[in-house]
């Protein structure tokens, strides 16, 4: 967990932060390479990555759910399970160090999945749980909780997305050394091939699944009865009480109609 005087935007503006965002940003264009005319949502701290399309984009909203990422001024502050804007507004979503901190992630990604557009698509950044990164506190990676490939994608099937493609990146160590950092392209495309499972953040791109089945109601409860054996000539008692109560109706009718 950081504390509270190094904050996310302080580590993208040292020199491990740059060098990670800029591998970051390189996965992330190439899987949204043109962008042109849409509209973009960033959610959590999304300032680093937007810059990709804001030249492409006809919308570009920088919504962060965290104070601790004023310094970079985003657009504005929202609640990550109650986002301010009205349905099917977007056609991208991006969220960057947002689902890992989430109050309740199902209604983050339900949240998320209202603003869509019914073609849209989401874009997450995640802490790979079986990366270095997710365990130096010192890198905001190590900030909420991280995920395996198996569980982002359950939860992104439950909550109605259907996964596209699953990348890892951030290959290289989480080392401040000067040496590692120079060599940070190098390992990273190194490790895609020699350690595919020590990514330090999972990248998924899922779309909106306008035809998921809804989650069916629970089934109603089966009570059963059980038998018990009587003596003959027997009658149980409930049925002394509600053969009294019907004859007692059928007196009062006759009675009735003898007035």
């Amino acid at each position: 967990m950081l504390d509270d005087v190094q904050t996310v935007a302080d580590f993208y503006s040292r020199r491990r932060g740059s060098v990670a965002a800029g591998q970051l940003r390189r996965r992330l264009q190439g899987i949204w390479p043109d962008l042109q005319g849409q509209s973009i949502l960033g959610l959590g701290h999304a300032s680093p990555f937007l810059p990709l399309w804001h030249h492409q984009a006809r919308l570009c909203i920088d919504a962060s759910t965290s104070i601790a990422a004023t310094p970079l001024q985003p657009d504005c502050l929202v609640q990550d399970d109650a986002l301010p804007f009205p349905d099917q507004t977007f056609d991208r979503v991006l969220m960057t160090h947002a689902l890992e901190n989430a109050t309740h992630a199902p209604r983050m990604l339900h949240a998320a999945w209202r603003v869509l557009r019914n073609d849209g698509r989401l874009l997450i950044v995640v802490p790979n749980r079986t990366g270095l990164w997710a365990h130096i506190e010192a890198t905001p990676f190590a900030d909420g909780t991280p995920y395996s490939t198996g569980r982002i994608a359950r939860l992104l099937q439950r909550c109605l997305f259907r996964v596209e493609q699953l990348q890892g990146a951030l290959y290289f160590p989480p080392s401040p050394l000067r040496s590692v950092l120079r060599a940070g392209p190098v390992l990273e495309s190194a490790g895609r091939f020699l350690t595919p499972r020590l990514a330090g953040v999972l990248v998924i791109e899922a779309v909106k699944d306008m035809y998921a089945a809804h989650p069916a109601a629970p089934a109603a409860r089966q009570v059963r009865f059980r038998s018990v054996l009587m003596p003959a000539g027997a009658v149980p008692a409930s049925r002394n009480r509600a053969d009294r109560v019907l004859q007692s109706d059928v007196d009062h009718a006759d009675n009735a109609a003898l007035r």
